[in-house]
């Protein structure tokens, strides 16, 4: 489950409970300026015990396959400057998820954001298979949205009050990234047959 990503300037981690700390200075430093892009947080969710609690049910998550959650850092740094989240991964014959992503205010607009999620989805086609990342982002976060087109992503509409950020219900566009390079089926896969009476069926039509 433990992972590492780099890149020319960035390591990208697992997060685990040993996290906790960084995460919530983290999000102490960025709770004003995350705030129109994220739910509505109590106070209790700034302390040290809900970070904790959090990173938990990743942990959970991660282990049961559903979830991949990443630290972003400067190379020489032990400060955490953002995180990249791929959640509800789902398998069979949809190999899909969520994909979210967050920078800390002090690194915004150095392309830090676009390098990691470009890594990152990497990651997610080659190391977990996936055959498709989306991520839904509010129409006036202009610069959330230049991230995903610059990593690849695009656009495919707008789902209506989609979610409820900040206690109001939001429009969110949906982007969209395809994994082109899915490998073929093995060798000795079977092919379903299509019996007689149902092709010429089909012929006909």
């Amino acid at each position: 489950m433990n992972t590492a990503l780099e890149t020319d300037r960035l390591i990208l981690t697992t997060l685990t409970e040993r996290d906790a700390n960084r995460v919530l200075a983290y999000e102490i430093r960025n709770r004003a300026f995350l705030s129109d892009w994220d739910p509505l947080r109590s106070d209790a969710y700034f302390t040290l015990e809900q970070q904790r609690c959090v990173l938990k049910q990743m942990v959970k998550e991660m282990e049961a396959g559903t979830r991949c959650s990443l630290g972003i850092g400067l190379k020489g740094e032990d400060r955490l400057i953002g995180m990249i989240n791929f959640t509800n991964i789902v398998r069979g014959c949809f190999l899909s998820c969520f994909a979210g992503y967050r920078l800390d205010e002090q690194e915004i607009n150095k392309g830090y954001m676009t390098e990691a999620l470009t890594r990152a989805v990497r990651y997610a086609f080659d190391n977990l298979k996936l055959h498709r990342v989306e991520a839904n982002i509010i129409p006036r976060n202009i610069r959330s949205r230049r991230v995903a087109e610059k990593a690849g992503f695009e656009c495919e509409g707008t789902s209506r009050e989609y979610l409820k950020i900040n206690g109001v219900w939001e429009d969110h566009m949906h982007y969209v990234r395809l994994n082109r390079k899915m490998p073929e089926p093995p060798a000795g896969t079977k092919k379903i047959s299509i019996p007689k009476d149902i092709a010429q069926s089909r012929e006909k039509d």
